[in-house]
């Protein structure tokens, strides 16, 4: 009950007919000889009356017949409540079952005018008001429809990126896997460590692979830990090191972002090198941006076997979900041979 005369004298709806209604009593308040305060209460119970039979008609009854509109029973309804509250007014404050058409004179003319005015303008005000409904009831509608995209939009790009991680993840496995089998099939003494260093590695990597956001000094973790087992198996052909800025624990990132790059310069630049070579990685973040850069050493764009893998495709599908145009991967010559990797893109030191 509370709930209902809220919704029908809420001031959202009841400030322009209180509104429209004093302006219409001030006016009368010129021609009728009763003073101004009566003649704006006469108007303002008008008003009121309209307005409570507007919202009564709103929602009562909850059915009508076939083909008759609810907003015809509103504008009408309200359109006779104005005859019949200026009767119920006369007929208070005149003698007793006295009408203004029996006294006549000024009585009978102030009832003419309220009557007639009341009625001129008061179902153009409930038409407005119907209106005003409709237009709300658009743009909630919109509103919602609008909410309900963007939370579908972001159900495919969360879909759209578990599969990306999820065709990333045996990718770089069996990669890793691949390099120690070569290992194990030359019979190095050294083969038993390695394992050991898999094993180790892979407890802790597999777990972060399945977040949505990992922190960068955990991310680099990997990497590091990825270099010392590829540096045992390469023996002296790889050296590397990392350097980052102090914070990059408050940075987040798609968790295999450098592990991507780094492991593609393994992959593609130093291992197929005679000579083997160096990888570094450089990390910089500030408040607003974060900056990467892989350099390596290796054979360069001219003599990579196999080109540069589909892991640096996968990861700029991935940073485009993830950052849309705010992210940048770009590969570029290293002189005097190798290649370079910078990505950048927008820091979130929140997480998702």
């Amino acid at each position: 009950m509370r709930q209902a005369l809220a919704l029908i004298y809420g001031w959202r709806r009841v400030r322009i007919p209180l509104v429209a209604c004093l302006a219409w009593g001030l006016l009368l308040s010129l021609i009728f000889e009763s003073s101004t305060l009566s003649v704006i209460a006469r108007t303002l119970a008008i008003g009121l009356i309209a307005v409570s039979v507007f919202g009564l008609f709103e929602r009562w009854p909850q059915r009508l017949p076939p083909g008759f509109a609810r907003w015809v029973l509103q504008v009408v309804s309200v359109a006779v409540s104005v005859p019949l509250t200026v009767s119920a007014y006369y007929l208070v404050t005149s003698e007793t079952g006295v009408l203004p058409f029996q006294e006549g004179g000024t009585r009978l003319m102030g009832f003419m005018v309220l009557t007639v005015t009341g009625m001129l303008f008061a179902p153009w005000f409930a038409m407005a008001a119907l209106l005003r409904q409709r237009d709300e009831s658009v743009r909630s509608q919109a509103r919602a429809f609008e909410r309900e995209r963007s939370q579908l939009e972001r159900a495919a790009i969360d879909a759209r990126l578990r599969f990306l991680q999820a065709q990333i993840q045996p990718h770089f496995l069996f990669n890793t896997l691949a390099n120690v089998r070569e290992l194990v099939g030359s019979n190095s003494a050294q083969a038993p460590i390695v394992l050991d260093h898999l094993i180790t590695y892979l407890r802790a990597a597999v777990p972060r692979l399945e977040k949505a956001v990992i922190s960068l000094d955990r991310e680099l973790e990997l990497v590091r830990a990825y270099l010392e087992l590829m540096q045992m198996r390469m023996a002296d052909r790889l050296q590397f090191s990392i350097n980052f800025d102090v914070g990059s624990e408050q940075v987040f990132c798609p968790p295999l972002t450098v592990l991507t790059l780094v492991e593609n310069a393994v992959r593609h630049g130093i291992d197929p090198s005679e000579g083997g070579g160096r990888i570094d990685v450089d990390v910089q973040t500030n408040h607003q941006q974060c900056d990467i850069t892989v350099s390596d050493t290796g054979v360069g764009f001219g003599t990579a076997v196999g080109g540069l893998g589909t892991g640096l495709a996968r990861l700029r599908e991935r940073l485009q979900f993830t950052y849309g145009d705010e992210a940048n991967l770009e590969l570029r010559e290293h002189e005097p041979h190798g290649v370079i990797a910078h990505l950048t893109f927008p820091v979130n030191r929140k997480r998702s």
